[in-house]
């Protein structure tokens, strides 16, 4: 199962896209849900810098296993869970970060 992210509705919404990202990645843990796809968008880079930096928030950072940036999309990011046998959940060809 993947969960997908779409932040190009609220891409000025400083508070709706922290929530946003906060309420996926819970939603991740809870289900224990391999793999998420958050969509920034192409556009000038500052949203994809803003999910970046909330993902590297100590607290966010020890949910996940790692991020992906999408090799073939600029505007698409994948966030990696380990399952509980700490394998990679989220298995994929994708660029590494």
């Amino acid at each position: 199962m993947k969960l997908v992210l779409d932040l190009h509705d609220i891409f000025n919404k400083g508070r709706d896209i922290d929530r946003a990202l906060r309420e996926i990645i819970d939603r991740a843990v809870e289900t224990n849900a391999p793999l998420v796809e958050i969509i920034p968008g192409k556009g000038s880079g500052a949203l994809k810098k803003k999910v970046l930096r909330f993902l590297e928030q100590k607290e966010i950072k020890a949910l996940y296993h790692r991020v992906d940036k999408d090799s073939d999309n600029f505007g698409r990011l994948f966030v990696r869970f380990k399952t509980s046998s700490g394998q990679d959940r989220g298995k994929g060809k994708r660029g590494r970060r």
